[in-house]
Formats: structure tokens, C-alpha cells, sequence
């Protein structure tokens, strides 16, 4: 138990929520140094809030508050309200502390995601939300930046620069064979720190504030590598034969893994890296090349 946030804090809680809360639970979890709690309403209830502590937080929240208010999607959570501020916007949303996060994962929830990314898919993306195309090439995450400046990637050991140079042409041409065009709404960054289970067959997703629009397969394919890690399958069992979303998702995490820690999320590179260990096999299998060689 904890005495709880700051006063103007627990005062802007209890004016949205009608009591000031009795009990409350600090969350340490999530990539971001957002503020995290879990308060115990007046009536025994339990609500989870989420304040910004940076610009770049804050404007994430805000995004994700606007997806939250116009999307509409059986696998988002339920939400109360949305308090804006110049410093520390807030969203207060349901508590999900009694719903299991995965891992460990069962066969069952792994369909129960790949049905629900199937769903989300066929839902007709808002205009505001940025293509996919934006999201990931005009930042600089894909193998065209690995091979601008191959420090960063070669940093992380995975490969030697011989074995890199020969591989990157075929990187690259598997990656510009994808396209990323498309309408289905993306949650773009599927997870398990992101996703719960109410039961078995009922996945929730949260943190939004990343979403875009484009092929329904793109979200599938980001989820992948993180599930293998987390003891799931390979993920050419779930999409079997995609060498250009192998080489699209790996160049995501091969382009970022190895670059310096963002202060504003100091776990990142930790969990791309995490991601990369799959990811980079994967399209070395799909792509039929040698095992890396290495210094």
C-alpha cells in the first residue's frame, strides 16, 4: 500500500471520480516513465490512472485518449475519463489488475489474440491515424538505416560486418517487395505488457497512443518475435512464407536496438533487443541465408 500520488493529484482523481479514493497502489511496469495507479474508490471499486511525467508522454496520452474516443473496439478497456493538462494529462481508465498478463501463455490465448487482431482489422481506420508507411520508414526504422550506418546494429554482436555487408542487399529487397498499404486499424505495438486477459478468450489491448493504419498482417507480425521470446512459437508457424514482413520487423528492431537509450522510455532498447533475438532468425530463415558469421 502506498500514501499515494501528490496531492493535486489524488484532489484531480477525486473530482472525476466523485470521493477521494481511500486506498491506493502504485504500478511500476510499462516502458515509460509514466505515473501509474491503482486507487480504491470511496464504494470499494478500483480504478487505474495514468499521468504524463514528460512532453513526450503527454502527447502520447493525448493520442491515445482520441483513439480511446473514437474508436470503437470490443478489445479496448473501458474507460472513465480523459483530464487534459498543459503538463500532466490523465487518463483514468478500468482496473485490470485481476486479469492475466501474460507469460505464460496457453495455446488458447494465442488464438484469442489472433483472432482478435482478425477483428480489429475489418474495423474502418479513422483518417487521423498515420499510415503505417509514416510510422515506421520516415522514422528511420528499417534495414535502409542499418545500412546508412551499420554501427549501432553491429554493436549488438549478432552478426560480424562481412556477414552483414553480403546479407543487407537481400534485406533490403525483401523489405521494398512489402507494401503497406491498407485500412485496418493497428494497434502497432501488441505485446504482452500491452495486452490482458479478462478470461481465456477475451484479450484486451491497451496503450494506443501508437496506432495507425495499414495491412491487417503488420500487427500479427510485430507481435511475433516478442511471443517467441516469451517461450510461444516461431513466427513463421503463425504467418508462414512472409520473408518481406521477416525483413520489414527485424529491420524495425535492427534499426533501433542498438542506439542509445531514450530517457523518456529507458526500457526500450532493452525490450527491442529482446525482440531482435527472434526477429533477426526469423528472417534468416525465411530468407534462406547462412548463419551470421561473427567477430
Amino acid at each position: 500500500m502506498s500514501t499515494g500520488p501528490d496531492l493535486e493529484t489524488q484532489e484531480r482523481i477525486a473530482r472525476i471520480t466523485g470521493g477521494m479514493p481511500r486506498a491506493w497502489v502504485r504500478r511500476i511496469g510499462g516502458y515509460s516513465p509514466a505515473e501509474r495507479w491503482v486507487a480504491t474508490l470511496p464504494d470499494g471499486s478500483t480504478i487505474f490512472a495514468k499521468i504524463a511525467t514528460t512532453p513526450l508522454i503527454a502527447g502520447w496520452l493525448r493520442q491515445e485518449a482520441r483513439i480511446y474516443a473514437e474508436l470503437q473496439a470490443q478489445c479496448m478497456p473501458a474507460i472513465a475519463a480523459f483530464e487534459d493538462d498543459p503538463v500532466r494529462p490523465m487518463l483514468i481508465m478500468e482496473d485490470l489488475t485481476y486479469a492475466h498478463w501474460p507469460p505464460p501463455w496457453s495455446w488458447a490465448n494465442v488464438e484469442a489474440v489472433r483472432a482478435t487482431l482478425a477483428q480489429l482489422a475489418v474495423i474502418p481506420a479513422p483518417d487521423f491515424l498515420p499510415s503505417a508507411s509514416e510510422t515506421i520508414f520516415q522514422t528511420g526504422a528499417h534495414w535502409g538505416e542499418v545500412a546508412r550506418d551499420p554501427r549501432p546494429f553491429l554493436s549488438l554482436g549478432l552478426c560480424d560486418a562481412a556477414w552483414l555487408e553480403a546479407a543487407l542487399p537481400t534485406f533490403l529487397a525483401a523489405e521494398a517487395s512489402l507494401s503497406l498499404e491498407g485500412d485496418s486499424v493497428l494497434h502497432m505495438d501488441v505485446r504482452s505488457d500491452n495486452l490482458c486477459f479478462a478470461d481465456e478468450d477475451e484479450p484486451v489491448l491497451i496503450d494506443w497512443s501508437h496506432a495507425a493504419r495499414g495491412p491487417a498482417k503488420l500487427d500479427v507480425a510485430f507481435w511475433l518475435p516478442s511471443l517467441q521470446f516469451e517461450g510461444g512459437p516461431a513466427p513463421e508457424s503463425i504467418l508462414p512464407g512472409e520473408p518481406g514482413y521477416a525483413a520489414l520487423v527485424s529491420g524495425f528492431f535492427a534499426a533501433r536496438a542498438g542506439l542509445e537509450v531514450i530517457p523518456d522510455a529507458p526500457f526500450v532498447r532493452r525490450v527491442q533487443k529482446e525482440q531482435l533475438s527472434t526477429a533477426f532468425p526469423w528472417v534468416i530463415r525465411e530468407l534462406e541465408l547462412p548463419p551470421p558469421g561473427r567477430n
